[in-house]
């Protein structure tokens, strides 16, 4: 055999391996490794999108966070205020509640201040009546002397 008839069969049968192997077998290994590297460029991206909008939901999510704390702490600045307001106004109704009290005792201290005078009014026109008697020695008409004893009366 002749080594150069060897090496140009070998040749062919390399161009003819080389030319088959670039029509039928790299036209889908290169297809699948594009469609490979463009999966693996739309996940990177999806995953650059993912980061983005869990940076701008967090972003949201922080100012949702601030808007309901100043929210909530003017609601209790406000129901500070309300309950200030009506411990106040407890405040003037148990003032007031207390005035019209005392002015109640008061007023009912001097009703029975009066009834008593009148009452003991009465008694010492009645002793002064029955020692009138007793001195005179003779019964006395209150209904005669009614004038005299009333006069008796206003006096005491």
């Amino acid at each position: 055999m002749n080594l150069n008839a060897t090496l140009f069969a070998q040749f062919v049968v390399f161009f003819i391996l080389a030319g088959f192997t670039m029509k039928f077998v790299w036209p889908p290994l290169m297809k699948a490794l594009d469609e490979r590297a463009e999966k693996i460029a739309s996940g990177l991206a999806a995953a650059d999108r993912g980061k983005a909008e869990m940076a701008a939901a967090e972003k949201r999510a922080q100012a949702e966070l601030a808007t309901a704390r100043d929210e909530g702490q003017k609601r209790i600045a406000d129901a500070e205020k309300r309950a200030a307001l009506i411990i106040e106004e407890a405040k003037k109704t148990a003032s007031d509640e207390a005035a019209r009290i005392v002015a109640q005792a008061k007023a009912d201290a001097e009703q029975q201040v009066v009834r008593a005078r009148e009452e003991l009014r009465g008694q010492v026109a009645t002793l002064a009546v029955r020692g009138a008697e007793q001195i005179l020695k003779r019964e006395v008409n209150p209904a005669a002397h009614g004038e005299l004893l009333s006069q008796l009366s206003v006096e005491l």
